[in-house]
């Protein structure tokens, strides 16, 4: 079964070590999760993430930035 997972980044792409995983059985529920926890994603410094489907990057990187 694949696993959906948000790498999480700096503004330039780089993987954040401290950046906690969770993996998730659908896209559609990782795409919820974002939405839900992205701001306070952004206040703990995470500045990007990157979706993806076990290894397949499928998108990203997209920035938490408030317009």
């Amino acid at each position: 079964m694949a696993s959906w997972w948000w790498r999480h980044e700096t503004a330039a792409g780089e993987e954040l070590a401290s950046g906690e995983r969770h993996d998730f059985p659908t896209r559609g529920d990782a795409e919820s999760w974002l939405g839900e926890c992205w701001s306070d994603l952004a206040e703990n410094g995470v500045e990007a993430v990157t979706l993806f489907e076990d290894d397949r990057l499928v998108y990203g990187p997209m920035s938490l930035a408030m317009p």
